[in-house]
């Protein structure tokens, strides 16, 4: 996460990258981030003011025990718990939450056009699991956004990004890491468990 002043807006600017999440009770500021394939999600406690956002590229597992990295906030799960459990920290109370969803573009290729779906997919089951009312969304599509969430008014105005340079690096991040996780996933598989001196797979 970067924090900058923001001349445009006159104040300070948090953005986040993929993997990352922000909780705070902080006035007069702004959150912002760039999304491919990748879903943020915006969240207020409607009570206390206190809001959150963040960033994620995979789903992950709604199931805690299938999660290979349970640290790692760039899955959907984590950043959605880090994030959440953040603010509870500030003050906030989960009952009282509300949502507003954005992201999923289908950027990439062909190959990988599943996973903004998937990202979706994951974003609105978990708020209505968690019963948490989604406001507003901007999801799909194929292009990708810059958001920026100002917390006071609990407005999120969106640009639209075609292509340039910019969005095109958040790509070959979103790629890098796909087939990071995939490679990792197949190493697991290959793992041998041994239970009571008997090994299986």
């Amino acid at each position: 996460m970067k924090k900058y002043f923001n001349r445009t807006f006159n104040k300070y600017t948090y953005e986040l990258f993929a993997g990352d999440y922000y909780a705070t009770r902080e006035k007069n500021i702004i959150l912002t981030t760039l999304l491919g394939s990748c879903v943020s999600v915006c969240l207020r406690d409607r009570t206390t003011g206190i809001v959150g956002m963040n960033h994620f590229m995979l789903p992950g597992s709604l199931r805690a025990e299938e999660i290979l990295f349970s640290q790692d906030a760039r899955y959907g799960i984590n950043a959605m718990e880090k994030m959440i459990n953040s603010m509870m920290k500030l003050g906030a109370r989960r009952d009282t939450l509300e949502a507003k969803v954005f992201g999923g573009g289908k950027v990439m290729d062909t190959t990988l056009l599943n996973v903004s779906q998937s990202n979706i997919d994951f974003a609105l089951t978990y708020l209505q699991m968690e019963e948490i009312p989604v406001l507003a969304e901007n999801l799909g599509g194929k292009y990708g956004r810059k958001i920026f969430f100002f917390p006071e008014e609990f407005t999120v105005y969106l640009k639209r990004i075609q292509y340039n340079q910019t969005l095109e690096d958040a790509i070959s991040r979103e790629k890098r890491f796909f087939y990071w996780m995939r490679q990792q996933q197949q190493k697991e598989s290959e793992l041998t468990i041994f239970n009571n001196g008997r090994g299986h797979r």
